[in-house]
């Protein structure tokens, strides 16, 4: 039997290198999808290669009714929820604090953080309910950063709002401990997606150096690759993981160990 046979999965930010990541994971291991992002032909064309049964729903996770109609797609389509992958993020340009304007630095914290405020402010309590009527609740993973759990110079708001992110999860997690819900956070360091090769793009360097300059604090001297930020989402949400609440996983290379 696969880890997740049966199980309702949501996943936000499913069109981003993380977001596609997990989706073809919990596919793998037999979960049903809700899957949500921005662009809604990217999310058809994923959800066509997935061999699972897959609903989409598009739209901004800062727009708090889009988390509320997603919690209420999973129950009218598969009839509970039973994961969800808080996953959605931006990340604004590498700049000295004072050089954040004030409109990008309200569009990190209302995506990065408020949507994470807002997904669980609805998830929690239809995984609350199922707890309550069978005893099989839910598990939430939020995808922080390891700039939620150090500085993070010349992304000083991105880190706050992963700060945040990482403080949110530890008080849910304790506020529903004995009500059949766990709450994670996975906390990444740079992986191999849009953002890193963004940060090449703009670097102007070879993306050899330019991802020496990136990693140079890392001591695998190297960026993650998607595969390895999966398989610990997966183990976060995993039901036979099923004494772990509140934790936030580093995936960063060493990074902590210095």
């Amino acid at each position: 039997m696969r880890r997740f046979d049966g199980a309702t999965v949501l996943i936000s930010g499913a069109a981003g290198g993380l977001g596609r990541g997990a989706a073809r994971g919990f596919a793998a291991e037999g979960a049903r999808l809700i899957l949500s992002d921005l662009d809604e032909t990217t999310l058809a064309k994923l959800a066509e290669t997935l061999d699972t049964e897959t609903a989409i729903l598009a739209g901004n996770i800062a727009d708090e009714a889009l988390s509320e109609a997603l919690v209420a797609l999973a129950v009218e389509r598969f009839g509970r929820l039973d994961v969800a992958i808080n996953n959605a993020g931006i990340v604004h340009g590498f700049a000295r604090l004072p050089q954040v304007s004030s409109d990008e630095a309200r569009r990190v914290l209302e995506v990065d953080l408020l949507g994470v405020f807002y997904a669980m402010k609805h998830q929690i309590p239809q995984m609350e309910r199922q707890f309550k009527a069978n005893g099989k609740g839910g598990a939430i993973v939020n995808i922080a950063s390891v700039a939620g759990l150090v500085g993070a110079p010349k992304l000083s708001v991105y880190a706050a709002a992963k700060h945040g992110v990482v403080g949110l999860t530890k008080s849910a997690a304790a506020e529903y401990a004995t009500k059949g819900v766990r709450i994670n956070a996975i906390c990444p360091a740079h992986t191999r997606t849009a953002m890193v090769d963004g940060f090449v793009r703009v670097s102007g360097a070879p993306e050899a150096d330019a991802l020496a300059e990136l990693t140079r604090g890392v001591p695998m001297k190297r960026v993650a690759e998607v595969d390895e930020i999966t398989t610990a989402i997966l183990f976060a949400a995993d039901p036979a993981n099923s004494f772990m609440t509140g934790h936030t996983l580093a995936i960063d290379g060493g990074i902590g160990a210095i």
